[in-house]
């Protein structure tokens, strides 16, 4: 009953509660944002939502524009300014996610949606993750947000999946905003330690090929 009926509804009560009280602060960033990385001050990015239908991520821009002597853009790394290492670590690069959430395209809470480059590299086990939409925060995020292996990730998504509360959904928002609060789990730029699922996978599949050989 919660996830089928009830859960979008407070996503939409919610979202637009959060969009009024948070909008003074979202101007503000977004004049920040102009001033110090340029323009699109929102950033766009294609991402799967539910049944892998993609819709189009909205979030505050974190990252320059410079290029090399070709004309070519820096790594992210390079790129990532001190404004916007601030920006993720406190999560309020996400805050225009709101506007995904009363569109549709997301939940408060659910698996976050990731790359879609990534979509031919899940098991089907994993691929559950797809049947509801993607969140703002999720089970994954509480237990260790990108300092978590992918394996256990996606683990946590698939739980979540399969038992959807109200309680649950509540402790995992709470448990959300202490961690923002505190800055726990989070790594910008080149501390992440993760591979990326795509580079991971294939090199998981090569290792066995040379095993099996």
């Amino acid at each position: 009953m919660y996830a089928k009926y009830i859960k979008r509804v407070l996503d939409l009560i919610l979202s637009l509660m959060a969009l009024i009280i948070l909008m003074p602060l979202m101007i503000i960033i977004a004049i920040l944002v102009r001033i110090k990385l340029g323009s699109p001050v929102i950033f766009k990015q294609e991402r799967p939502g539910k049944n892998e239908k993609i819709f189009t991520l909205y979030k505050f821009r974190t990252m320059t524009n410079k290029k090399d002597e070709n004309g070519n853009l820096l790594p992210d790394e390079k790129r990532l300014t001190k404004f916007g290492k601030i920006l993720r670590s406190t999560s309020l690069d996400e805050l225009p996610e709101l506007f995904n959430i009363l569109k549709g395209d997301m939940a408060i809470v659910g698996p976050r949606p990731l790359l879609v480059k990534y979509l031919p590299y899940y098991t089907d086990e994993e691929r559950h993750r797809h049947d509801v939409r993607p969140g703002l925060t999720g089970l994954a995020q509480i237990h260790g947000r990108n300092t978590t292996s992918w394996k256990d990730r996606f683990k946590y998504d698939i739980d979540y999946v399969r038992n959807i509360t109200f309680l649950g959904d509540i402790k995992i928002l709470l448990k959300t905003i202490v961690k923002v609060v505190k800055k726990e789990d989070i790594l910008v730029g080149n501390e992440h330690i993760m591979k990326t699922l795509d580079k991971e996978r294939k090199e998981h599949k090569y290792a066995n090929q040379e095993i099996r050989k």
